[in-house]
């Protein structure tokens, strides 16, 4: 008889169940899609005040010793010794990055954030249920390099706090606020491992708990990722919520997470890139590309695949005109204004906090928005064509029962609060 396979949970799993939280199954975790307060209501939380989100589901994998970023120079795309800011400075301890594998057609694996704990030891952040199979994709090419490999799938625990008033409450769980904040700008953390791959004393909360403390987000907003001691997890969770309740925080699923992230146009990893050439996307400053975008400052698995440029599909993202939206997959299409069918939907959301006035899309956290503003949300997403199109172009999406017009944009959810200094925020 065949063994049945359980869905994993994560430490914060039957909190999620008393809360009655609508749960489903995403990367082998039963995780929460919403609460009983709503999708919508998350999402507007997210861009008016902070709400906070279960992300243990995702995976990291820990590279150790003095080969560990010539591996990377290998198989990550971003070149590692010019990433950083807009004067493409190494990355040092302290910064983050992020990036993609690739196997050798250029094709994703999967997307990843790398952080440089120091010279000899990189973490990285993978998508769930893909600690495995990135850590076995390194291992496969690190021959001759001095360099420890491991997975630490479901050995650490995680959550994301998002939303303008993020450093508000973490200020008053952080032992030491004003130091932690100073020198944190976006994409960079503070916090290490020790030998045993627990976290270590760099950043304490204030009843002495330890953190690793990210300004990294999967929203489009400003906000902190929380990496901790599996057996932490519950209880740092239960103390964001209670120094978050002045400030309007609300737990968060995996639908807001999804509908703000669109919103943000930020990828989906198997879904909006996958396996096919990451080539002629939004997305393509997350390869080591030289200024004149005519090849690339490093060679990296899948470099010379994407440097022939045989791929002949574009991704673009789209944002509709009122919030109606349609499935994506292979049950869609797009259709040019002749009339031709040129594509499929990889994604198609709605953002809650969006609308147009006239010909232009505001947030309800733009400060220039009109007087008495109250948006009903927009259809937003990425579709793949086999046609170049431009910006300002007018397609329509179908998936055989229903049609919606959608405009295609560079960008969708304006004034996004993801890069502002800490200072600004507190």
């Amino acid at each position: 008889m065949d063994k049945v396979l359980r869905p994993k949970v994560t430490p914060m799993h039957k909190w999620h169940m008393e809360q009655g939280a609508n749960l489903a199954l995403f990367g082998g975790y039963e995780m929460p899609l919403w609460y009983p307060s709503g999708v919508k209501r998350e999402h507007l939380t997210v861009l008016t005040n902070a709400g906070i989100f279960d992300t243990s589901h995702m995976a990291v994998v820990v590279l150790e010793g003095s080969g560990s970023q010539d591996l990377l120079q290998l198989c990550f795309t971003r070149d590692l010794n010019a990433c950083v800011g807009k004067d493409k400075k190494p990355i040092s301890p302290g910064k983050c990055v992020y990036g993609l594998f690739l196997d050798n057609r250029g094709f994703v694996i999967d997307d990843a954030i790398v952080y440089q704990l120091s010279a000899t030891l990189h973490m990285i952040v993978v998508n769930a249920g893909m600690g495995e199979t990135i850590a076995t994709h390194l291992r496969d090419r690190s021959e001759g390099l001095d360099v420890t490999i491991r997975d630490l799938t479901d050995k650490l625990g995680k959550m994301d706090i998002q939303g303008p008033l993020s450093a508000k409450i973490m200020a008053k769980i952080l032992k030491n606020p004003e130091v932690v904040f100073d020198g944190m700008p976006y994409f960079t953390f503070k916090g290490y491992f020790d030998d045993s791959s627990v976290l270590s004393e760099a950043v304490l909360l204030s009843d002495g708990t330890p953190v690793m403390l990210s300004r990294t987000g999967y929203t489009g907003e400003f906000g902190f990722e929380i990496f901790l001691n599996l057996k932490d997890t519950e209880r740092v969770w239960a103390m964001i919520l209670e120094a978050g309740e002045a400030f309007g925080i609300i737990p968060c699923g995996l639908a807001a997470r999804d509908s703000l992230r669109v919103g943000a146009v930020l990828p989906l990893s198997h879904q909006d890139i996958g396996p096919w050439p990451f080539i002629n996307n939004p997305w393509e400053f997350a390869l080591s590309l030289r200024d004149d975008k005519k090849g690339f400052t490093k060679k990296f698995i899948g470099w010379e695949s994407l440097e022939k440029k045989k791929s002949f599909e574009y991704i673009y993202p789209f944002a509709g005109f009122n919030l109606r939206k349609i499935s994506a997959g292979d049950v869609s299409s797009v259709i040019d204004s002749s009339g031709k069918t040129i594509g499929k939907v990889l994604t198609c959301a709605t953002d809650m906090g969006i609308d147009r006035v006239r010909d232009r899309i505001y947030s309800i956290a733009s400060p220039d928005r009109p007087k008495e503003f109250n948006p009903r949300g927009l259809s937003c997403g990425f579709v793949k064509t086999t046609e170049q199109l431009n910006y300002g172009d007018t397609v329509e999406l179908r998936d055989g029962k229903r049609s919606i017009s959608v405009l295609i944009t560079d960008d969708i959810r304006p004034d996004r609060t993801a890069r502002i200094a800490i200072k600004n925020m507190l």
